[in-house]
C-alpha cells in the first residue's frame, strides 16, 4: 500500500514520461504521429496481399483473423523487449534523483498501451468497412481483456527491467524468446489445430487466453468464454505479483549496478 501511495503521488511524472515517449516515437519524421495509423494500415495491406492472393488459406478473411491478434501481440512484445531496458536507459536520472523506480516500467508499458489503443482505431475501421462488423455486446468485453493484457505486460516488464540491470545479456536473449513465444501463441493459427497432447503447454502460455479472447470479440463477434477471461486474469495477476516482488527486492542496488 505504501508503494501504491508513493506511485500515486508521482502520477504526474508517469504522465510526463508517457507523453514524452509518445512524442519521441516519430520525432523528426515528416508525418510524425500519423505513423501510428500508417504502420498498421501498411501491415494490413501486406497481409491482405500475402494471405488472400499468394498463400490462400482455409480461413475466411485470414488477413483479418491474423491482424486482430497481431496488434495485441505487438504491444505485448514491445512491453517485454522495450520494458527490459526501461531502467538502464534512464540510468542517469536514477543515479541523480530519487523517485519510485517502478515509474519507469509503468511509464513505458503505458506508452505502448496507448499506442495500441490508437492502432485499434484502424482495426475498427477495417472491421466496419470489410463487412465483418461489430457485435456491440461482445465489444463491451474488449476493455476487460485489454486491462488483463496490460496487467500481464506490466508484470513481465517489471520482472525483465529489474533483471536486466544485473544481467545485461537478458536484453538480447529476450528478443529470441519473444520470437519463439510468438509461434507458440495462436496468432497465425487457431487454437483448435493444436494437438491435444500439446494443449496443456499452450494453456500455460499467458498470452493464449488473451489472444483467443481478442479474436472471439473482434473476428468471431462473440462474447469470450468466462473461463478464458478468468484464465488470462489469474495468469496476469500471478506474473504481476511476481514482477512486483522481484523488482522490490532488486531495486535496492540499482544505483550501484548502473
Amino acid at each position: 500500500m505504501k508503494t501504491l501511495k508513493e506511485l500515486f503521488s508521482y502520477r504526474e511524472m508517469i504522465y510526463s514520461l508517457v507523453r514524452k515517449d509518445l512524442r519521441g516515437r516519430y520525432k523528426g519524421s515528416m508525418l510524425g504521429f500519423l505513423w501510428t495509423f500508417i504502420n498498421p494500415l501498411l501491415q494490413l495491406i501486406i497481409y491482405t496481399i500475402v494471405f488472400s492472393v499468394i498463400l490462400k488459406g482455409g480461413i475466411d478473411k485470414f488477413y483479418l483473423f491474423l491482424f486482430v491478434a497481431l496488434v495485441p501481440w505487438i504491444f505485448f512484445s514491445s512491453a517485454v523487449t522495450g520494458g527490459a531496458t526501461s531502467i538502464i536507459s534512464q540510468q542517469d536520472m536514477i543515479k541523480k534523483i530519487y523517485f519510485p523506480r517502478q515509474v519507469m516500467p509503468i511509464a513505458y508499458v503505458t506508452s505502448s498501451f496507448v499506442n495500441m489503443l490508437f492502432t485499434f482505431i484502424v482495426i475498427l475501421f477495417v472491421l466496419i468497412f470489410s463487412g465483418v462488423g461489430i457485435n456491440l455486446r461482445a465489444f463491451l468485453y474488449l476493455p476487460i481483456i485489454m486491462i488483463i493484457e496490460f496487467i500481464l505486460a506490466l508484470g513481465i516488464a517489471m520482472l525483465s527491467s529489474s533483471l536486466t540491470v544485473y544481467f545485461r545479456d537478458l536484453e538480447h536473449i529476450l528478443n529470441i524468446i519473444v520470437m519463439a513465444w510468438m509461434y507458440l501463441t495462436p496468432i497465425m493459427y487457431p487454437i483448435d489445430i493444436v494437438p491435444e497432447n500439446y494443449k496443456t503447454m499452450f494453456n500455460l502460455n499467458p498470452m493464449t487466453p488473451i489472444i483467443i479472447a481478442y479474436r472471439d470479440i473482434l473476428y468471431y463477434k462473440r462474447i469470450p468464454q468466462l473461463n478464458t477471461l478468468l484464465h488470462g486474469f489469474i495468469l496476469g495477476i500471478i506474473i504481476l505479483l511476481l514482477g512486483i516482488l522481484i523488482f522490490a527486492k532488486l531495486q535496492k542496488k540499482f544505483a550501484e549496478e548502473l
